[in-house]
């Protein structure tokens, strides 16, 4: 009898590890590396966009301030967005993008840049994905209908 019942909590204790090894799996953020790597890819996305033929319209005039607090902006977003533990202080997207005149053009080649940056960081394809769907929802705030 006592040897069932051990037997019988052990096997009760492996059919909950599976749910318990779910609910311990590492946020987004910690998969890409936390903070740092994300400031890495954030800088190297911002040099893209800023010097990108088409893109780069939307950051002329900005002085090197503005664009130090814009990627500061888009770091702490994105650490946010993907569990990290930072609070992101800038505007909503709408607001942000509002008359710049973005189009679906536009969103396709940050789209393609951001996956070039995360392939040049070797960052897994999973977390691209999730990377990619976690921003995807922006999209409908920041493309303008023409």
């Amino acid at each position: 009898m006592k040897r069932a019942l051990i037997s019988g909590l052990l096997l009760a204790g492996m059919l909950s590890a599976p749910v318990y090894a779910q609910a311990k799996e590492k946020s987004l953020y910690e998969r890409l590396g936390g903070y740092d790597a994300i400031s890495a890819v954030v800088n190297e996305l911002a040099v893209r966009l800023v010097t990108d033929k088409k893109l780069g319209v939307y950051f002329k005039g900005l002085s090197n301030d503005s664009k130090r607090r814009l990627i500061a902006h888009l770091t702490d977003f994105v650490c946010s967005a993907t569990g990290g533990p930072c609070i992101y202080t800038g505007r909503d997207m709408k607001t942000s993008h509002e008359g710049l005149g973005i189009t679906e053009e536009d969103w396709d080649r940050f789209v393609k840049i951001t996956k070039e940056v995360l392939d040049k960081f070797k960052v897994p394809s999973r977390e691209q994905q999730e990377f990619l769907q976690a921003v995807a929802p922006l999209k409908s705030v920041i493309v303008e209908k023409q």
